[in-house]
C-alpha cells in the first residue's frame, strides 16, 4: 500500500448507510431466519445484514469496487458490544466484526488484479457514547460510557475485523479522542498480541465550522493527541460537504506527518433527510484538495454513492498525491488546545504561584474539587503551560479529573499526572484526551519495572517524565547525573521507544544550567522539564 500511496491518490469507497437505505429492507429482512423472534426491533441496524443479508452488504462492496474504490469499508461501523447493545445483539459483535470483514475481503479478492490490488479497511465506528462528554451538566462525576468499558469493546471489533481478514483498521467519525485514544490502545494491545503489523488510519469529525470535534478539542490538538498510534493516515470524514470541509482539510495538512485522508459528505441532508450534492458537484469540489495538493486518500460519506466514487475517482487520476511534510513531533502537548514547547523545555514547575498551588492540594486532599478547580482554573489562566495533579490516591486523582475536564478554562491545558504508583498514574491517563505527561517513573525498581511503565505511558498517548534515579539512588555528583540519563535514553532508544516521549527532571538539575545543557547534548531530541 506504502508503494502505491506515493504513486497516486487511493481511492476509498462512499457511504454503506445510504446504499442499504436504498435498497427499502423491511424488518424481516433484518431478522432472517436466525432472529426471527428476537425481541427487540431490527430494522435499521445495518451491521445485522452482515449475519442476515450478506448477499445485499456484498453487492454494495462490488458497486464500489467497480466505480474504482481501491479501499472498501466494511459494514462494523456500530460492531461494538456498546452500540449493538440498542438492539439487545452485544454478545454479536465479534461475530459481526469477522463476518463483515470476510464479506469485504470477498469482494477484494474478486476485484483485484492487473496491476490493482484492493484492500478492505475494518471500519471501527465511536459509538453514541463519549467518554469525554457530559450528560448532567449538574454533575460531573457522571459519564456515559468509561475507558474501560470502551477499550473492551473496541478490542473485539478490532479482533473480529482481524479474524475476517482486515487489511487496515479504520478508527472512523470520532467526536470524542478519548473514545479513539481507547481504541487505538485495544489495537495497539491487539496487535502486539499477535505480533502483527496492521495500518491504522484515524478519521475524525468536526463538529462545527471552527474546527473542533465535539468533545472541545481543536483540530490540531487532536492531531497532537493520537499520532503516538504512528497511523498510516490521518484524515477527516462525515462533518460536511467537501467545500466547506476544505480548510480543515488544509489545517490538517500542515500538521500530519503521515498521509491524509478525507471523506466528506454529498453536501448537507435537506429536510427530508437526503443529501442531494450530485456526483459532479462534489467531486468538482473535491478536486480543490487534489489541486493544493493536501490529500494521499479521498472517498465520500454520508450521501455518496458508487456514481460520486467514478467522478471523484476520474478526477484524482489528475492528480499526484500530497507529499509528506517534515513535521517535527517534538515538544508537542495538549488539552483542548495545542501546547509547543520550544528549546526542548517544558515548564511543569511553578514556582511563582507556590501560595496557589499549596491550596490547590489542600482542597485537592480534601475531596473540594469544585473549589480545586477554581484555582487551577486561575493558574492556567495566568500562565501555567501544563497543569500538575500530584496524588497517590486513585479516587482522588480519578474524581479530580470528571471536575476538572468539566471546565474548557483548565482543560484548554495538558495536565501532568504525578504519582509514584501506576494505577494511579493509569487512572489519571484514562481520563485525558489529549497528550500530557505522566510520571515520575526512573531505573530505581530495575529495568524491567521501568520499561513496564514507561510503555504503558506511551500506549496511553503521553509523555515519560524521568527523574535522574537509579537502583542506587538520587544522582549526587554531575557524572552520575549526565550517566543515568545517558542510561535511560539508550535503554529506551535501543528498544524503539519514541525520543519525543522522553522528558527527563530532577529537582537537582534545575538549579544547574550547565547539567540541563550536558543532557541535551547526550540525549539528542529528548525533551528537559523545569
Amino acid at each position: 500500500m506504502d508503494s502505491i500511496a506515493k504513486e497516486r491518490v487511493l481511492i476509498l469507497d462512499g457511504a454503506m448507510g445510504s446504499m442499504i437505505l436504498a435498497l427499502n429492507l423491511s424488518e424481516n429482512d433484518y431478522r432472517g431466519g436466525r432472529f426471527a423472534n428476537h425481541q427487540t426491533p431490527l430494522e435499521g441496524c445495518n451491521d445485522m445484514l452482515c449475519l442476515t443479508k450478506p448477499e445485499a452488504i456484498g453487492a454494495i462492496h462490488d458497486a464500489y469496487l467497480e466505480a474504482g474504490a481501491d479501499i472498501i469499508e466494511t459494514c462494523s461501523f456500530n460492531s461494538t458490544s456498546i452500540s449493538l447493545a440498542d438492539y439487545g445483539l452485544g454478545e454479536t459483535a465479534y461475530e459481526i466484526s469477522v463476518e463483515a470483514a470476510k464479506i469485504a475481503r470477498k469482494s477484494a479478492d474478486k476485484f483485484s488484479g492487473g496491476g490493482k490490488p484492493r484492500f478492505v479497511a475494518g471500519s471501527i465506528g465511536p459509538t453514541a457514547k463519549g467518554a469525554s462528554l457530559y450528560p448532567d451538566i449538574n454533575d460531573p462525576a457522571k459519564h456515559s460510557i468509561r475507558w474501560d468499558e470502551l477499550e473492551t469493546a473496541y478490542y473485539d471489533n478490532a479482533r473480529g475485523l482481524l479474524d475476517g481478514g482486515a487489511d487496515i483498521l479504520l478508527v472512523e467519525t470520532i467526536f470524542d479522542t478519548l473514545n479513539a485514544k481507547a481504541a487505538l490502545f485495544a489495537v495497539s494491545r491487539l496487535l502486539e498480541e499477535r505480533h502483527a503489523a496492521v495500518p491504522v488510519m484515524i478519521s475524525a469529525t468536526v463538529s462545527d465550522e471552527s474546527g473542533r470535534l465535539l468533545s472541545g478539542q481543536s483540530l490540531e490538538a487532536f492531531v497532537i493527541s493520537v499520532l503516538h498510534a504512528k497511523p498510516w493516515a490521518v484524515g477527516l470524514n462525515c462533518s460536511f460537504g467537501a467545500e466547506k470541509l476544505t480548510p480543515f482539510i488544509r489545517r490538517l495538512s500542515k500538521v500530519v506527518p503521515c498521509l491524509v485522508s478525507a471523506y466528506p459528505n454529498a453536501g448537507l441532508p435537506n429536510q427530508s433527510g437526503h443529501y442531494d450534492e450530485t456526483a459532479e458537484i462534489m467531486s468538482a469540489n473535491i478536486e480543490s484538495y487534489l489541486k493544493e495538493g493536501l490529500i494521499n486518500i479521498v472517498g465520500g460519506c454520508c450521501g455518496s454513492t458508487p456514481s460520486h466514487i467514478t467522478a471523484i475517482a476520474k478526477i484524482a487520476r489528475n492528480y499526484k498525491p500530497r507529499d509528506l511534510p517534515d513535521v517535527t513531533r517534538h515538544g508537542f502537548f495538549s488539552g483542548l488546545e495545542p501546547l509547543y514547547v520550544s528549546d526542548n523545555t517544558v515548564h511543569i514547575k511553578d514556582t511563582v504561584n507556590a501560595d496557589n498551588r499549596k491550596e490547590f492540594l489542600q482542597s485537592l486532599n480534601d475531596g473540594e474539587y469544585e473549589e480545586a478547580v477554581d484555582i487551577a482554573r486561575d493558574m492556567v489562566e495566568g500562565g501555567v503551560a501544563v497543569f500538575e495533579i500530584e496524588t497517590d490516591d486513585k479516587k482522588i486523582m480519578g474524581e479530580f479529573l470528571d471536575f476538572a475536564l468539566f471546565n474548557p478554562y483548565l482543560a484548554k491545558a495538558p495536565f501532568f499526572i504525578n504519582s509514584s504508583r501506576l494505577d494511579v498514574l493509569e487512572t489519571g491517563l484514562k481520563h485525558l484526551q489529549g497528550r500530557g505527561l505522566a510520571g515520575p517513573i526512573s531505573l530505581e525498581d530495575g529495568e524491567d519495572e521501568f520499561f513496564r511503565k514507561a510503555e504503558l505511558i506511551r500506549r496511553y498517548g503521553a509523555t515519560a517524565l524521568v527523574t535522574l534515579v537509579d537502583g542506587q539512588g538520587h544522582a549526587e555528583t554531575d557524572e552520575s547525573k549526565i550517566e543515568i540519563a545517558r542510561r535511560v535514553y539508550s535503554l529506551l532508544r535501543n528498544r524503539g521507544y519514541p525520543v519525543e516521549n522522553i522528558v527527563f527532571c530532577s529537582p537537582e538539575t534545575v538549579r544547574d544550567n550547565s547539567i540541563f545543557l550536558r543532557i541535551r547534548d547526550n540525549c539528542p531530541g529528548a525533551l528537559l522539564a523545569l
